[in-house]
């Protein structure tokens, strides 16, 4: 069936007006919304129907009491250096041009909040940002387990896109999170996950602070030309 012109409109502003957002206003989310992002969201394809996705939700003392025990080991330089990543999210040899997009988006976010190139304390603290969820009311923490390939971290992707566009659809923001994987060692048993499981990444939900300076950047996109080929 055709969708309507406004039906298409919706789908298309919540993808387009959905960016990473790092400040939240501390208005609580019900359960009930949540459980509907994810029970939309839970409509990601995946390879054979395998549904690879296990999502952890934090909200009140729990997610309060996480972030403490995570700030604890970052701000201390012995106890962070003791807390690696499982997974390389990022290449070990940057190449243009995607080093120049990661500077150009650290540095515009950098730029707004006024915090120079020398500046390391201001720089870690805002890094710690991310383990405070930004604040937000609600953190989510997502794993897999290890028996999984490639294929369905593929798929994990495509759920998680899906959260951030149905949290659009209900007026929220969110923030996706790699940060978290490095302190995986305590984010893991505090939520309950078992050995077999691995933490893919960690998401803040909330309704965005719109008065927060870091909220206004807006990150660019390569045109259609510039990565597309019509054969």
């Amino acid at each position: 069936m055709k969708p309507k012109p406004e039906q298409t409109a919706a789908v298309d502003a919540a993808i387009t007006s959905r960016r990473s957002l790092r400040a939240y206003l501390p208005t609580p989310v019900p359960r009930a919304t949540i459980e509907d992002i994810l029970q939309v969201a839970s409509r990601a394809p995946s390879g054979t129907n395998t549904q690879p996705w296990k999502v952890y939700v934090l909200t009140g003392e729990p997610l309060q009491s996480l972030s403490r025990q995570i700030l604890e080991a970052f701000d201390d330089p012995a106890q962070s250096a003791g807390h690696q990543q499982e997974y390389a999210y990022y290449p070990t040899q940057w190449e243009s041009p995607y080093i120049d997009r990661r500077r150009k988006v650290g540095w515009d976010l950098y730029g707004l909040l006024g915090i120079g190139k020398t500046d390391k304390e201001r720089m870690h603290a805002q890094h710690g940002r991310n383990y405070h969820f930004f604040d937000a009311p609600v953190g989510l923490m997502f794993t897999i387990d290890r028996i999984m390939e490639k294929g369905s971290w593929l798929d994990y992707g495509m759920f998680l896109q899906n959260i951030m566009v149905a949290a659009r659809g209900r007026g929220l923001d969110t923030c996706p999170q790699a940060a978290f994987t490095q302190f995986h060692k305590i984010i893991m048993p505090a939520i309950g996950a078992s050995a077999d499981e691995m933490l893919v990444c960690g998401m803040s939900l909330g309704h965005a602070d719109p008065a927060a300076i870091e909220n206004s950047l807006v990150t660019e996109r390569e045109p259609v030309a510039g990565f597309a080929r019509f054969l």
